[in-house]
């Protein structure tokens, strides 16, 4: 190779690392909250319900036993202000039925709370500290929205800038 095909080589390189080593050094803290947030998560059904909270069982299986969703909703609501805040009427995020366990559970929007009911009777099984919840939320970035009160967008932005990184960081690692 020639002493002018070595200079160029060896700019191109320098170029490589000096990209591989800003991005690493601007999307260091992203990197480590992804990456510390996608270990947890993979973690959460092994955790002994410190990030994700057991399913409790109802008594029956059978949906034609149960109470009318609205009716679970109003207990659900209800168990919310006696037993987490009086403050303020909560969101909710969503409704899980869980038919084959007999129960349904009420996630709300603000502060990860959960709340499992008995589908039957509508008795508590459980309020919960839906901790999974919120790392997802760091994991993907949708907190920025939460905080921001954006529509979507940070989310979109932080995961498009951390994906291409991480493929950025894979070509010049790979290269280097």
């Amino acid at each position: 190779m020639t002493q002018n095909g070595n200079s160029k080589q060896a700019r191109a390189i320098r170029s490589v690392r000096r990209v591989h080593r800003i991005t690493g050094i601007v999307l260091f803290v992203a990197f480590i909250f992804m990456s510390i947030s996608g270990l947890l998560l993979g973690w959460k059904k092994n955790s002994g319900g410190l990030i994700l909270a057991k399913s409790e069982k109802g008594t029956s299986t059978e949906l034609s036993e149960w109470l009318p969703i609205d009716s679970l909703n109003a207990i659900a609501f209800q168990v919310f202000r006696d037993s987490i805040s009086t403050v303020k009427m909560p969101e909710l995020n969503r409704i899980d039925v869980r038919q084959n366990k007999g129960m349904i559970k009420f996630v709300f929007e603000e502060g990860y709370w959960g709340i499992q009911l008995d589908g039957a009777t509508g008795e508590l099984l459980q309020i919960e500290r839906r901790w999974s919840d919120l790392i997802e939320n760091v994991h993907d970035g949708s907190i920025l929205d939460h905080w921001f009160r954006t529509n979507g967008g940070l989310k979109l932005i932080y995961s498009s800038i951390t994906g291409l990184a991480l493929l950025l960081f894979s070509i010049t690692g790979f290269w280097l």
